[in-house]
């Protein structure tokens, strides 16, 4: 089928929810002719999405987490906008180094680092940590001498985020208050604390949790130990359009100043966010090519959809089904429940089982398909050569 600016369909959501009939029709033209599968990064979206966050909570300084999208062009145009940068490791900085950016503009994030990695960080420039162990604490204290501390705290949001966060990262409310005291004894600067309620999280009063938390402990370590903090990091989590529904980030940004003056008034701390998926999340669309399309038996209900571009070609984030992209296709007519599947010889590289995707009958191998909202955590969970694939190509447009 050649791949014309006509007939396309999208399950279950309207393409305009997600992007503008303009902005479609670009991704149409930058579509022709190229090989897939490929992502297509529209620039203009991630600078309206970024004002966006700037009028919602202008009281806030935007740390970019790099890792949502490290493509260059994406990290230069995040430069030019002004924004900040929370790097999780070494390789991180290097890039963002190499694009001119200075070390003042950027945080370190990672809880898990290398000692001989924090004394590159510092040399580099950054004063900002965020830590969650006694051990890691005091490798930033002897790398790292008289940095800024922040400590992360472990929270509830996990079980109502879409990319829940594991207790791999954070600490208990105790603990990170020993870690404070502690980092004030080894000539660090208890700078405050850090949280993050989940990926892709749309229950607002997450926030309110992380948040009561923090208060307390704020409380508790001026009136225990005379040691005032400073500033609330609160990540990322703020969720990007997929098939559910979800509130504006206005909506978020209400809530969440109203929790903030409910616990310190009109004169707030400083207030970083995180901002990853809900920066550039919107801004990709994936585009893949039908490779195969079969039925386990002659009675089966459903057909097996296989693609050129898998779980290990960008698409991590179906892992568990967790996250649901709207797909757009070529053909219109009658539909029918598939089971989305990749091409390598794996079958950890099945997307789509037990959630359902309803698609055409007249699809047919060669059509290709539109992956909406793969801006985020797509080229940068891409695998390096599985099965002899190649990492997803990204083209910033």
């Amino acid at each position: 089928m050649t791949h014309r600016a006509q007939n396309y369909i999208v399950s279950h959501m309207n393409t305009t929810e997600i992007m503008s009939k303009e902005r479609w029709q670009r991704v149409l033209e930058n579509s022709q002719d190229r090989e897939t599968p490929f992502q297509l990064i529209l620039s203009d979206v991630i600078e309206e999405k970024y004002q966006e966050l700037l009028d919602a909570i202008p009281f806030a300084k935007i740390y970019y987490a790099v890792k949502a999208n490290p493509a260059p062009a994406v990290l230069s145009l995040l430069d030019r906008l002004g924004s900040n940068f929370d790097v999780a490791s070494v390789y991180e900085l290097r890039r963002l180094q190499e694009l001119g950016i200075s070390a003042d503009r950027m945080s370190c994030g990672n809880t898990i680092k290398k000692f001989e990695h924090i004394k590159e960080f510092y040399a580099a420039g950054i004063r900002l940590f965020v830590t969650d162990s006694e051990g890691d604490l005091r490798n930033i204290a002897m790398a790292a001498p008289g940095s800024k501390i922040m400590v992360r705290l472990m929270t509830e949001g996990a079980q109502t985020a879409d990319w829940p966060l594991s207790r791999k990262f954070g600490c208990s409310p105790d603990l990170a208050g020993d870690l404070l005291i502690l980092a004030r004894k080894l000539g660090l600067q208890p700078w405050g604390l850090s949280f993050h309620v989940g990926s892709q999280q749309r229950d607002i009063t997450a926030w309110d949790s992380a948040l009561s938390k923090v208060s307390y402990l704020f409380t508790w370590l001026l009136e225990n130990e005379d040691l005032k903090l400073s500033c609330i990091n609160m990540g990322g989590g703020f969720p990007a359009t997929y098939r559910e529904r979800t509130n504006p980030v206005q909506t978020y940004a209400d809530e969440i100043k109203r929790y903030l003056e409910e616990d310190y008034g009109d004169i707030l701390p400083e207030i970083i966010i995180e901002p990853g998926r809900s920066l550039v999340g919107d801004s990709g669309v994936l585009v893949s090519e039908i490779v195969l399309i079969s039925r386990k038996s002659r009675t089966a209900l459903e057909r097996w959809v296989y693609q050129d571009c898998g779980r290990f070609g960008g698409l991590m984030e179906t892992l568990g089904e967790a996250i649901h992209y709207p797909i757009l296709c070529e053909r219109n007519g009658p539909l029918e429940q598939v089971i989305l599947a990749g091409p390598t010889c794996d079958s950890m590289d099945t997307l789509y089982e037990d959630y359902r995707y309803e698609l055409p009958l007249s699809l047919a191998v060669g059509d290709r398909l539109y992956w909406l909202s793969t801006g985020a955590y797509t080229s940068s969970y891409s695998a390096i050569e599985f099965n002899g694939f190649p990492p997803l190509q990204t083209l910033v447009i």
